[in-house]
C-alpha cells in the first residue's frame, strides 16, 4: 500500500505525551516509571519486573542508555533523556498502535517485510521531517492509506506484534526509509522520484 494516502482525522496523543514528561530520578513511583521501564526493557537495558518504583535496577539502565546515546550520564531522566529515549522507543500504548498499523499495512507480507513498515515509522520518528510521537506520525494526514480506510481497526496477530517489537529494539531492514510505496499501484511521481533503498515483497522503501 502506498505510504501517503488521505487520513480522517489525527487522534488524541496518548497519556502522557499531551504535556511534558516529569523528571525522573532514583526514589521516584509514579506512571512514567511504568513507561520508562518498559522502553529500557524494550532496549535491552533493564530486565527486572516492572513495579513503577525508580530503584537501583532503573537507575544502572538509565545511566547505560544515557552513555550509550552520547547523553549526560547522571541516571536522572530529565528532558533530554526523555527526548532521545522517546525517539529510539515506544511505550506500550505505541507498541499497540505501531502493531495495528503493521497488521493493516503488510500482514500480507514476509516477517521482514512487516518489521520494515514498522522501521519506517520508527525512522520517520526521528527525522525532524516528521512528528514527534508515534501517533503524530501514524495518523498525520496523508500518511498511511490504512487510517482513512478501516484497516487500522483491525485486531493485528502475534506476528504484527513481534515485528513491530523488532523495529522498535532497532532492526531497520529499510536501510532508513522514511517512504514506501507499492510499485503496482503507486501513480505519484514524486514518490518514484525519491532515492529507493530497498524492495521487499510488495513495497519499495525509500528515503
Amino acid at each position: 500500500m502506498m505510504i501517503f494516502a488521505a487520513c480522517l482525522m489525527v487522534m488524541m496523543m496518548p497519556f502522557g505525551q499531551a504535556s511534558a514528561a516529569t523528571v525522573l530520578k532514583p526514589g521516584s513511583s509514579n506512571g512514567e516509571v511504568w513507561d520508562l521501564q518498559y522502553r529500557l526493557n524494550l532496549l535491552g537495558y533493564y530486565t527486572q519486573g516492572s513495579d513503577g518504583i525508580y530503584g537501583p535496577g532503573v537507575t544502572r539502565a538509565v545511566r547505560a542508555f544515557q552513555y550509550q546515546y552520547g547523553l549526560p550520564v547522571d541516571g536522572v531522566v530529565g528532558a533530554q533523556t526523555w527526548s532521545v529515549l522517546k525517539k529510539f522507543s515506544v511505550n506500550q500504548y505505541e507498541m499497540d498502535m505501531l502493531a495495528k498499523l503493521v497488521y493493516a499495512e503488510a500482514r500480507g507480507e514476509s516477517y521482514k517485510g512487516q518489521v520494515a513498515v514498522a522501521a519506517v515509522v520508527m525512522n520517520r520518528l526521528q527525522s525532524p521531517k516528521f512528528p514527534n510521537t508515534v501517533s503524530g506520525v501514524i495518523f498525520e494526514p496523508w500518511a498511511f492509506t490504512a487510517i482513512y480506510d478501516g484497516q487500522y481497526g483491525m485486531t493485528p496477530n502475534k506476528t504484527a506484534y513481534l515485528a513491530a517489537r523488532d523495529a522498535a529494539r532497532g532492526w531497520d531492514p529499510t536501510y532508513g526509509a522514511i517512504y514506501y510505496f507499492n510499485p503496482n499501484t503507486a501513480t505519484s511521481g514524486w514518490m518514484w522520484s525519491r532515492p529507493q533503498t530497498v524492495k521487499i515483497g510488495e513495497h519499495i522503501f525509500a528515503r
